[in-house]
């Protein structure tokens, strides 16, 4: 996903939700599951990243380590339970225990038998909630939740690709390095002979879609007349994701990965830009635990006084990640000489 100062017509996070939000309710929808609950679990996946998407999130992890790190995930939670001040009576935004436990375990389950941790250590934000209210993190998600995690796959494989071609850092040329996208290509040259390189790039997209979409539905149902599931407790209970891509998809999402990673997320002009996200983010972070007052929010100026180091990290943190690109970079500009070049 490009950074937004680089151009207005790239995805951005919002962009992105509402692309996965789309396919997760459409994977609903062939599933005659809960289309309102996948569609919810879509929507608040992303609540969490910080600026400069996965590239500020590594930033703010790296200087919030001290004091427990930084995990979007973790902090999408944090946000729908307690960040949010919508309501008088009580924080956050009041979603459903099914909706946060999609939230968190999208990705599969957290711990595992032993309790231990599978990816790591569980982010301290998730088991202090876990205290107030059992998410389940041992299990597997609702298949609701399983599919919003697999539409989150489909839209970044697609949206990158379109993006990289509008960049210029994938040619059509590349995209046959993936006999899956070669296949593709073939197929729109013998329908559309004449077509236009942004019709064209369109079209290959939309089928992309369609493909790993129709994918997933065949695995899932497949999978569910295996395990012939009573209710969505045995979905939680099995010992593998229903919702899922077959072998031969799997690989081609590989392929697909290994091929943005070549010629996009490593590219040199990126991993510059990537730099100077880090230096922006790092940056803020010192100067507002040096200076709080230097927040443009009576809130989170306000609130910080009397907190713990920690406490404080986490709150200036919490203010940090709540930032667009946009926001980030002009809040950098206003305090600092030189604010790294992101175009």
């Amino acid at each position: 996903m490009f950074i937004s100062p680089d151009g207005d017509h790239y995805r951005t996070r919002l962009t992105h939700t509402i692309e996965v939000a789309q396919i997760a309710r459409a994977l609903a929808r062939a599933l005659k599951l809960d289309e309102d609950l996948a569609e919810g679990v879509a929507l608040v996946h992303d609540f969490g990243h910080t600026p400069f998407g996965h590239t500020g999130e590594d930033a703010l992890d790296a200087v919030l380590l001290p004091y427990g790190g930084f995990d979007h995930n973790a902090q999408s939670l944090r946000i729908v339970t307690k960040l949010e001040r919508r309501y008088a009576e009580y924080d956050g935004i009041n979603l459903t225990w099914e909706t946060l436990e999609g939230l968190v375990k999208h990705n599969g389950p957290l711990v595992n038998a032993k309790g231990e941790g599978i990816k790591g250590p569980v982010p301290l934000p998730i088991l202090e909630y876990c205290e107030l209210q059992d998410l389940e993190i041992g299990s597997y998600a609702s298949l609701e939740a399983q599919v919003a995690a697999i539409a989150d796959d489909i839209a970044y494989n697609t949206h990158d690709i379109d993006d990289g071609l509008r960049a210029g850092y994938l040619t059509f040329e590349m995209l046959e390095e993936v006999p899956f996208l070669g296949g593709l290509m073939a197929e729109v040259r013998a329908k559309y002979p004449v077509l236009d390189k942004e019709r064209f790039a369109n079209e290959i997209m939309r089928r992309q879609i369609t493909h790993m979409v129709e994918d997933v539905i065949g695995v899932a149902q497949q999978n569910l007349a295996r395990l012939k599931p009573k209710s969505a407790a045995d979905i939680r209970a099995a010992d593998f994701t229903v919702a899922t891509f077959s072998p031969e998809m799997a690989e081609t999402d590989r392929q697909i990965k290994k091929l943005l990673f070549g010629h996009i997320y490593r590219h040199p002009e990126i991993m510059r830009i990537r730099a100077g996200a880090t230096q922006i983010v790092t940056d803020l972070f010192h100067r507002y635990m040096e200076t709080p007052a230097e927040m443009q929010s009576h809130y989170w100026v306000d609130s910080i006084s009397g907190m713990s180091v920690a406490a404080k990290a986490r709150h200036v943190g919490d203010y940090l990640a709540g930032m667009t690109d946009s926001y980030a970079l002009r809040a950098h500009q206003r305090l600092f000489d030189r604010t790294p070049d992101l175009r």
